[in-house]
C-alpha cells in the first residue's frame, strides 16, 4: 500500500499489516520514531499521480460526461494513447 505522509498513522499501519500488505508511508516529522519507508516504490507513486493529473487535463475524463461505463473507458483508452503518441 503505498501512501502519502497524511496517512501516516499507527492505527492504519496496523490495519496495512493485518491486510497482509506492506506499507510504504513516508513518516512525518513530527513522528518520534522514523519508520524507514522504501523510496524507490513511494517514487511510483508519483508517476501514476502525474498521470492522473495529465488525464484530468481533458476535461470529459474529469467531469465524466460518459453515463455509460464502456464509453468512459473508451475515453480513458483514447485519451492515455494520445498520452503514450506524444
Amino acid at each position: 500500500m503505498i501512501a502519502d505522509k497524511g496517512y501516516d498513522s499507527d492505527d492504519i499501519r496496523t490495519f496495512i499489516t493485518k491486510a497482509k500488505m506492506i506499507a510504504v508511508i513516508p513518516t512525518r516529522r513530527n513522528r518520534k520514531v522514523q519508520i524507514p519507508h522504501d523510496k524507490k516504490r513511494y517514487k511510483e507513486r508519483n508517476r501514476i499521480e502525474r498521470l492522473f493529473g495529465k488525464l484530468k487535463q481533458n476535461r470529459r475524463i474529469a467531469t465524466r460526461f460518459d453515463r455509460n461505463d464502456a464509453n468512459y473507458l473508451a475515453f480513458i483508452y483514447l485519451a492515455c494513447s494520445i498520452l503514450w503518441l506524444s
